[in-house]
């Protein structure tokens, strides 16, 4: 059967972001305009929003199932070098879900960038994906790697082996008495709980405990996020991709269709310039990116310090300043 084509369905353009003038500074204020579309891959849509002028820098978010929301406002000072494109992904923020949940795959998610660099006309892109984000642009280098001018990992993974070996490292390291009551809620079944409308979810004790207790000295490093809360995920994530491609067995084994990511040995294939990003504490545990650093061959290792998974947030500046001096 026959592809419906590629359709570019513009929203309402909404707002504009606008740079604050330097007192007494004869630069005139700069205005980079917002933009939002949908772009149709044979009949799934995926959101895209464009923000700045200058080359493409398209950017891929984590989860799985997240949106490019955790990226903002921190992404945007990025506007002034380049034009943003930020996707998220297929069945997350504001792109529809999917009725057949087997249509997410890491596979499928680096075919609709593809869709987005051919809707929007884009040319060659530089690609950023974070965190899962990472997996996804992998797979599309490993795919499209002549539609690439330079590739951005950050604070990712090329193995669910080793992510799991990490995982279980940060479940280890909690307090005792928080892991026994985590453990015992993975024991009892962590979905199928509470309201009817709480079934497909986490509980929130549960989300509390790996989101918050675990999880949170591995995101933030200088800058920890007063703001942060692990229930946010429990009601904004896409959950039947996520269980999807993570799995049911809680947050420290993953055992979904990502179990097919492994992918150490064909680092070497990516011949692009590649940027690879990570916090020195980082949730994905650098010795992966060192790993990937040794098999990409040319590629650039930053290590920044004082920095958990976020590591935009820790270290805002230098994560910019950095991208910058590699995407020249």
């Amino acid at each position: 059967m026959t592809p419906r084509p590629r359709k570019l369905i513009a929203l309402t353009l909404g707002a504009v972001l606008t740079a604050c003038a330097t007192p007494a500074s004869s630069v005139r204020p700069s205005v980079m305009p917002i933009e939002e579309a949908l772009v149709d891959n044979a009949g799934v849509l995926i959101y895209v929003k464009s923000v700045g002028h200058g080359p493409p820098l398209v950017i891929v978010h984590g989860g799985p199932g997240a949106s490019h929301d955790y990226l903002l406002p921190n992404l945007y000072q990025l506007a002034s070098s380049y034009r943003l494109i930020f996707i998220d992904e297929r069945g997350s923020g504001r792109s529809p879900r999917l009725e057949d949940t087997k249509q997410y795959t890491v596979e499928k998610m680096a075919d609709d960038v593809e869709a987005v660099r051919t809707a929007l006309q884009l040319g060659k892109i530089a690609l950023l994906g974070h965190s899962y984000g990472g997996v996804v642009v992998q797979a599309y280098a490993f795919k499209y790697q002549a539609n690439l001018s330079h590739l951005i990992l950050a604070s990712t993974f090329s193995s669910t082996r080793q992510l799991n070996e990490a995982l279980a490292r940060m479940k280890r390291a909690m307090p005792s008495d928080r892991r026994a009551r985590l453990e015992a809620l993975e024991k009892a079944g962590l979905f199928g709980k509470g309201e009817i409308w709480e079934h497909g979810r986490y509980t929130d004790e549960y989300a509390k405990l790996a989101w918050g207790v675990a999880y949170f000295p591995a995101l933030y490093g200088a800058r920890p996020d007063p703001n942060y809360d692990p229930l946010e995920g429990n009601t904004k994530n896409s959950w039947e991709l996520y269980r999807q491609m993570w799995g049911s067995h809680g947050e420290f084994v993953v055992d979904g269709n990502l179990k097919e990511v492994e992918w150490v040995e064909r680092l070497p294939e990516i011949k692009v310039p590649t940027l690879i990003l990570v916090g020195d504490h980082d949730q994905s545990d650098p010795a992966m990116s060192r790993e990937m650093n040794a098999k990409i061959a040319g590629s650039k290792l930053i290590v920044l310090q004082s920095s958990g998974h976020m590591t935009f947030v820790d270290q805002p500046d230098l994560f910019a300043r950095s991208i910058r001096e590699f995407v020249r």
